[in-house]
């Protein structure tokens, strides 16, 4: 390993491609070779409920969500905010969370926390309403 390294985004797979998830989701950490931090580009096109209704907290990490373009409504725990540009909310551990597009331009939001393994990431299915307003809807769960 090096003392540095630099990574295109646009050159890390993104996970979703292929999914019905919408937008980008691009974990860079090991392409960087990150051993303490882990980073990840998420893009978000508009009108697009990113998590389809889902949520996630964390157990140990805390998180800082970076939103570079777009304005996001986020959810962290009951309350929902409106994050616009060049803003910046950490989240602790244990605190509930999630985000989607409900605007008309696209977000492109970057996801830091301190490196674990393994991941401590936990879904939450039914976290709140799916936008009315998506492009998309969560799949039907029969």
């Amino acid at each position: 390993m090096t003392d540095f390294s630099v990574v295109d985004a646009d050159d890390v797979g993104d996970i979703y491609a292929g999914t019905t998830v919408p937008g980008e989701f691009r974990p860079l950490t090991a392409a960087l070779g990150a051993e303490q931090l882990a980073i990840t580009l998420i893009r978000v096109p508009p009108h697009s409920d990113f998590e389809q209704g889902t949520g996630h907290y964390h157990e140990e990490v805390e998180e800082l969500y970076v939103v570079a373009r777009g304005t996001l409504t986020m959810r962290f725990g009951d309350e929902v905010l409106e994050v616009g540009p060049g803003a910046v909310a950490r989240v602790a551990p244990h605190t509930r969370r999630s985000h989607r597009n409900e605007g008309d331009e696209p977000v492109e939001l970057w996801a830091i926390s301190r490196r674990i393994e393994p991941e401590d990431a936990v879904k939450i299915d039914e976290f709140w309403e799916a936008s009315p307003r998506a492009a998309q809807q969560r799949a039907s769960r029969d």
